[in-house]
């Protein structure tokens, strides 16, 4: 008898945590919008309807959050409630846990945020459709003003025709020879040429002219061709054009000059009687 009076006499944690509430004059819902623990398991907690409860694990993590909310000491309450769900036995659930919100009250509509994620959705398709309008604009200006440009000066801007290189000229001392080479007032090269030694006329010279003493002892080549003697051995020769296609052309014979105009007539008239005869 006196056992039983013992045990109705123990003060459970739902009752401390109900007394406690209802002290500080706060409802369910209060505690449930505070701890973010639904209204039902809170109810559960202070009724000691374990067997609507999850998990000890979570009851217990419950029913701290419930006491530091209300004042009460976190720990001692978990050990309390370890204590008491663990004499008492739990009835198998058969249902899944649902954790539903605090307040009901303050979850928004679910058809309001489907609403707002396709205006949202509407609003960036705008955006976007807007931004590549603008970009084609701006592209399709300078095209159209280059087709222009395009077809009124097509024949200014056809290329013209490369300039085709000219082939080096080289001259190659076949012996020691003094050479003086310009071209118009500037000196490109004076002096001796040693055996074997070349010189390589510069593509840019306008007018370059040879002057040597030894013309017998320069081979001159253009490009990979030689051209013929410049004049006869032992001669000087000077003003001796360098241009390739000067250099490539017959050489006169050697010794030989043009006949002036009044021989060519003298001998043509001595040559008329003998004719007759």
């Amino acid at each position: 008898m006196d056992e039983t009076e013992a045990d109705d006499n123990v003060v459970t944690v739902g009752q401390r945590l109900r007394e406690a509430r209802e002290a500080k004059g706060l409802s369910i819902e209060d505690i449930a919008a505070s701890t973010r623990i639904p209204t039902r398991h809170l109810s559960s907690l202070e009724n000691s309807e374990w067997d609507k409860l999850p998990a000890a694990t979570y009851s217990i993590g419950f029913a701290k959050n419930y006491a530091a909310a209300i004042g009460l000491d976190r720990s001692e309450i978990g050990e309390q409630l370890r204590t008491e769900m663990g004499g008492s036995p739990r009835v198998q659930t058969i249902y899944p846990e649902v954790y539903e919100a605090a307040d009901p009250a303050r979850t928004m509509p679910k058809g309001l945020v489907f609403g707002a994620l396709g205006l949202l959705l509407v609003v960036v398709l705008g955006l976007t459709w807007m931004s590549n309008r603008s970009m084609e604009s701006d592209q399709a200006a300078p095209v159209i003003e280059n087709v222009a440009a395009l077809d009124t000066n097509v024949a200014a801007a056809a290329p013209a025709p490369a300039p085709v290189a000219a082939d080096p000229v080289v001259l190659t001392a076949t012996d020691a020879v003094w050479i003086s080479i310009k071209d118009g007032g500037a000196i490109l090269k004076q002096g001796e040429l040693a055996v074997g030694e070349t010189y390589e006329v510069p593509a840019s010279a306008a007018a370059p002219v040879l002057t040597t003493g030894k013309p017998e002892a320069l081979r001159i080549s253009v490009g990979t061709t030689v051209a013929p003697a410049i004049g006869p051995a032992g001669k000087t020769v000077s003003a001796v054009s360098l241009r390739g296609p000067d250099l490539m052309k017959p050489a006169a014979a050697p010794g030989a000059t043009p006949p002036s105009p009044v021989a060519a007539t003298q001998q043509t008239n001595a040559a008329a009687p003998q004719s007759a005869q």
